[in-house]
């Protein structure tokens, strides 16, 4: 769809938003709506400031670009009372997500409520239409979060960075036709979005069912099959042999974990893999902390040769990759294990089994810690292999190296094109409320 521009233009007064249509006016948010508030907590530990049937009480991980009908938690007429911060907002207005990795995440209140201190709300428009901002905020986010949040890792805005923000816009008429444009057009967009998504589950679930039925069936359809005497196993073929991990690693190099306190990273140092560089994407040395090697040295047992595996066993537990050579000489945190596959098995035929469905849901149920989840050593060496002769192990490996290789390359694409349709939302949405395109003749559905 082509949009045309509006006849006139003139400069926004604001530096980095450019041009908008000459007969916009330029709002600062604090003049636009009459109520500019946030809320409090009231103290966890005091169970009788919550009930389930008080008054709605808004936290920033409930500002999904949504309206708000619900909460995980209400507040009394005692704590309405105690906090005085705790200002009841009306249905209707827009709040806006302040602080660290919420931030700039937006919600319309869809019944009155109260908040935290991290929610900033607009209520009572005046001169800026609350759907209309909440598209222009939307648009703006990230340039609103890179130009005025501090805080550097966790970045912040607070209530007078928004109130202080400049909103150019036309009439509260043409807004509103602006807001209703856009519903319509992300709401398709949406939908597409949707649709990859739906497919990218379905890959996922296929892929997941290639990997499980490879390590625990087989190639061979037709093959005698006995039980395996695992119980969340059943059934191998007869001519495999169950085996924990630990019988198939290297004898000298048990499985364990490594540096327990890495310390800050240093320049020069040496390489550390920790639980998150285990992916496809940061297994590299530019991805790596590094440690010096007198904390290292103590640890020298746990470092990594070429084709070794690595699996996160702290905090996002299971992901397993194989250590490419650039690696070797590479230590590991404790919230990484080494696993050192003996020349008698397949080291990726081994990857495979660890990814695999049962093997990830049995360690799963032993995780142990309540803040990070943790797979226990112990655990991990005994965990249970349904284990084919070697060459079959090769074999499977190719065939779940080939089959997997199909489905990732149609997850890409799928990826891909939610990251276009992403980009065409935004783009959409920036040049609808900057008036970079009129909408105005299309604005309702018997128009479009």
């Amino acid at each position: 769809m082509s949009f045309q521009r509006y006849p006139e233009y003139k400069d926004s007064g604001v530096a980095w938003l450019g041009e908008v249509p000459g007969h916009w006016e330029t709002w600062k948010v604090a003049h636009a709506f009459g109520s500019i508030g946030s809320g409090t907590t009231p103290p966890s530990s005091e169970e009788h400031w919550y009930d389930s049937v008080g008054t709605p009480w808004v936290t920033t991980g409930e500002l999904r670009e949504n309206i708000i009908f619900e909460t995980s938690k209400s507040v009394t007429d005692a704590a309405l009372e105690k906090f005085s911060a705790l200002r009841i907002h009306p249905a209707g207005s827009l709040v806006v997500a302040m602080y660290g990795a919420t931030i700039g995440r937006l919600g319309i209140l869809g019944v009155d409520a109260v908040t935290n201190q991290a929610c900033c709300v607009l209520s009572s428009p005046r001169h800026l239409d609350i759907a209309f901002t909440y598209y222009w905020l939307q648009g703006f986010k990230q340039i609103i979060i890179d130009l005025f949040s501090t805080g550097g890792g966790q970045p912040n805005i607070n209530q007078d960075t928004v109130a202080s923000l400049r909103i150019p816009a036309p009439g509260l008429p043409e807004q509103t036709s602006i807001a209703t444009f856009l519903d319509r057009e992300t709401a398709k967009i949406d939908t597409l979005v949707a649709e990859q998504e739906k497919l990218i589950a379905l890959l996922q679930e296929k892929r997941q069912a290639i990997i499980s039925h490879a390590v625990t069936k087989g190639l061979d359809p037709n093959v005698p099959m006995k039980d395996s005497g695992v119980e969340w196993l059943g059934e191998i073929p007869a001519h495999w042999q169950m085996s924990p991990l630990k019988w198939l690693t290297q004898p000298t190099r048990p499985i364990m974990y490594g540096i327990v306190l890495p310390g800050p990273d240093v320049d020069e140092g040496i390489p550390i893999l920790k639980g998150g560089n285990v992916k496809p994407s940061r297994m590299n040395l530019t991805e790596m902390a590094r440690t010096t090697p007198d904390i290292e040295q103590p640890y020298a047992r746990a470092r990594l040769k070429a084709s070794d595996l690595v699996y996160s066993i702290r905090g996002t537990i299971g992901d397993c990759e194989v250590v490419p050579p650039e690696l070797e000489g590479s230590n590991i945190t404790q919230d990484v294990a080494r696993i050192a596959i003996d020349t008698s098995a397949c080291h990726t035929w081994a990857r495979w089994t660890l990814l695999s469905a049962p093997v990830r849901e049995e360690l799963a149920c032993g995780s142990l810690g309540a803040a990070v989840r943790g797979v226990n050593i112990f655990d991990l060496k005994r965990v249970a292999f349904p284990t084919p002769p070697l060459a079959e192990q090769v074999a499977i490996a190719a065939h779940i190296d080939k089959e997997t290789g199909r489905l990732e390359a149609l997850l890409a694409e799928a990826q891909s094109l939610i990251a276009l349709l992403q980009e065409r939302r935004t783009a959409l949405i920036s040049s609808a409320v900057t008036g970079q395109i009129d909408v105005r003749g299309i604005a309702s559905p018997q128009a479009a």
